[in-house]
């Protein structure tokens, strides 16, 4: 019998958790405080580029107050694409997004609770209108991030996807990451915004509703996301931001945990790609970036100014949207100037933590400062 049997704030199993959240984030989130994040506050923040901070401040406010997420899940050049958002809630990036793609560009929010899509949907037309469009470029699908295909999305649709918070909801990281990988493109990216843990949770961690809802007991260990990443076949996960997460107003039920919020990159490369490292310069040209691309914690590009990157970086400018930013040439005799990000640099952070100390961006880069606010 599961231990959990008698305590019906407990979740036992795959269909308990996905009950549990959709009640946290349905119900739940209409009539009480339970899932207030600072994620709004980001969105104004410095680090946030003056383009995306704009687009965010023409969302409808009821979509911005009842959104929920722990970071900021907009990469750069993402105008003309073809996007899904993974647990898109109210939708909130979905229509900061359909500003940002502009009228060639397509929006696709998928969620599995109907009073967050019910919110999104009213505003399509109202987004619709205030971005001068002729016709909505933004949809919202019923479905579960781990069974996309029962929503209609097919093989090899999007350029993008992004996700904020949510992969940690979920019962099933794998089949996730996996209906993530079918549905982009070739060179496509997968760029999101989730809780790690440094620590194996205790059990009643792992069986606590309440915990599940506020993304920490379905938190990824930092090397598992390495692990499934190298199984499906993405390329090696890009770390782009990071800040300690605070959960003092947990009390014990964390044990000594320490959470962290992190912005990651994936790539879907093709079989054969750059197999030598690359001389790469970027030439400009994508907004908000005039003069330089921090590209992951460790990458910066400044223009014209050249780069002997590593054969996976250079498979990732070549195939995905960047590669008309970027001038690139074969250079087989080079050392690469840019690091291997494998777990490694994922420990240098746990490390950070541990100090209470957030990293510091070695690429002088744009630095993520997420405080949760329950």
């Amino acid at each position: 019998m599961c231990s959990c049997a008698k305590d019906t704030s407990a979740v036992c199993g795959e269909n308990d958790v996905i009950s549990s959240v959709k009640k946290h984030y349905g119900k739940d989130s209409q009539t009480s405080k339970c899932v207030i994040s600072g994620v709004n506050t980001l969105t104004c923040a410095p680090s946030v580029p003056k383009h995306v901070r704009e687009a965010f401040a023409e969302v409808h406010e009821e979509v911005t107050l009842r959104y929920y997420g722990c970071g900021s899940a907009i990469p750069e050049a993402v105008e003309g694409c073809s996007i899904l958002d993974l647990g898109s809630g109210s939708g909130r990036d979905c229509f900061a997004l359909s500003k940002l793609v502009g009228p060639s560009g397509r929006v696709v929010g998928v969620d599995m609770t109907e009073e967050q899509l019910n919110c999104a949907k009213t505003y399509i037309d109202y987004h619709t209108q205030k971005f001068g469009y002729s016709q909505p470029n933004v949809e919202f699908v019923f479905g579960y991030i781990e069974k996309l295909g029962e929503a209609g999305l097919k093989e090899g649709s999007f350029d993008l996807i992004i996700s904020n918070c949510v992969i940690n909801l979920s019962p099933d990281k794998k089949s996730t990451l996996r209906e993530a990988f079918r549905v982009l493109k070739e060179g496509g990216e997968f760029y999101f915004s989730d809780i790690y843990t440094d620590t194996v949770l205790s059990e009643e961690a792992r069986k606590d509703q309440f915990l599940w809802g506020e993304c920490f007991s379905g938190a990824l260990l930092w090397k598992e996301l390495y692990q499934l990443a190298a199984e499906i076949g993405f390329s090696s996960p890009r770390l782009v931001t990071a800040k300690l997460a605070d959960t003092s107003m947990y009390g014990d039920k964390l044990g000594s945990a320490r959470f962290t919020s992190v912005t990651y990159r994936l790539f879907k490369l093709p079989a054969q790609g750059a197999s030598n490292p690359c001389r790469v310069s970027y030439t400009g040209g994508i907004i908000g970036s005039p003069d330089s691309v921090v590209f992951d914690y460790n990458t910066l590009f400044k223009k014209d100014e050249e780069k002997v990157v590593d054969s996976e970086l250079a498979s990732i400018l070549k195939t995905s949207r960047f590669k008309q930013y970027f001038s690139i040439t074969d250079a087989p005799d080079a050392t690469p100037e840019t690091k291997d990000p494998s777990i490694l640099l994922s420990q240098r952070v746990l490390r950070h933590q541990r100090n209470h100390v957030a990293p510091n961006n070695a690429a002088s880069g744009p630095r993520l400062h997420v405080t949760y606010k329950r």
